[in-house]
């Protein structure tokens, strides 16, 4: 008989709507939680595409609240199940369910954005990405050795350097070498494509390699965007002259001797390195720093023109004169003195 009186009275609750009739039940089944603030420190990390369960889940895992129903429970009455964006977040042990759920607001993520430089070299980008990250420069130089971590292309014979595209990074406290650098290696190879550079190479007469070492030329030579091309269109005219005459391009002579500057001196430009152009003819072995899609698309697309040479005359104003006599060529070279007081 008192059986009978319960079913009437959960029969009659439901009965009256089932609005009531659910609040009723999910009253008497309230899910385990904590309460207050919690305390200590824990970082939670969210990955893409996982769902309010799933974080749920990982929140139960790492002490931060009591039971999966109490979060989902309480970001589904806040609204913010579909907000979840992954990254990293700092939470605490023994919270709330309501209380953690303003702590996954994307703009609490812990990250930081590192915007790398065009025509940096790679011991620069290194160094950049050690100093955002707070690990040290050793571990990214030997991340940087892990070609097939990297997922270099194959036209890269393994060297990082020229492969490290410029853009903005994310940057998180989990972020690791190996994937900071897959990164920008990934997004190299979105450029090259969009900037269709394999088949570029073919049709200017180069492997894709010797098109990105010519970016990296140009990156590093030009004064501003708009000289790009013309500063191209000289790399080529002399290396396709017959005879080929050297490039003599002080950057790449300054690259091989691991210093920095615009001007090589007569001593500098004795070097035995392979990347002294001055001594040797045709392109160094490889890219001289990491060029960004301008200049990559200046290599693609030079200038029509029959330029042999080019001087930098004002670096500070970014004035670059060109010329296909050699005569001129050292009266703007006199006028590159006269600007900096040599001679």
């Amino acid at each position: 008989m008192a059986f009978f009186v319960a079913m009437v009275i959960i029969v009659g609750v439901l009965g009256v709507g089932g609005y009531y009739g659910y609040n009723w039940i999910r009253g008497i089944t309230i899910p385990k939680d904590f309460t207050g603030q919690g305390s200590g420190e824990v970082l939670v990390e969210i990955k893409a595409g996982q769902s309010a369960t799933e974080v749920a889940q990982t929140l139960v895992d790492q002490g931060v609240v009591a039971s999966e129903r109490a979060f989902v429970n309480a970001i589904g009455a806040a609204g913010k199940s579909a907000s979840l964006q992954p990254g990293e977040y700092k939470l605490r042990k023994g919270m709330a369910a309501q209380n953690a759920v303003p702590l996954l607001d994307p703009k609490r993520r812990l990250q930081t954005t590192v915007t790398v430089k065009e025509g940096l070299r790679l011991s620069q980008i290194l160094e950049q990405l050690s100093t955002a990250t707070g690990r040290p420069v050793s571990e990214f130089q030997k991340a940087a050795k892990d070609r097939e971590a990297l997922g270099l292309p194959s036209y890269a014979k393994g060297r990082l350097e020229g492969f490290a595209f410029p853009a903005t990074y994310e940057v998180s406290p989990k972020s690791s070498p190996d994937e900071l650098l897959a990164a920008m290696v990934a997004r190299y190879k979105h450029a090259a494509d969009e900037a269709g550079l394999v088949a570029g190479a073919k049709q200017v007469g180069r492997t894709p390699l010797e098109v990105l070492t010519i970016a990296s030329i140009v990156e590093a030579e030009s004064g501003n965007r708009r000289d790009m091309p013309k500063v191209a269109r000289v790399i080529y005219n002399r290396l396709n002259r017959d005879p080929q005459m050297k490039l003599q391009m002080d950057s790449t002579v300054m690259y091989g001797l691991n210093k920095y500057g615009i001007a090589a001196t007569h001593e500098e430009l004795k070097s035995r390195s392979r990347y002294n152009t001055y001594a040797r003819l045709g392109l160094p072995p490889g890219p001289i720093g990491n060029p960004g899609d301008n200049a990559i698309e200046a290599a693609l697309n030079p200038a029509d023109g029959s330029w042999l040479f080019f001087v930098t005359t004002d670096p500070k104003r970014g004035i670059t004169k060109f010329t296909d006599s050699e005569a001129e060529f050292f009266k703007l070279a006199e006028e590159f003195n006269k600007n900096h007081g040599v001679g």
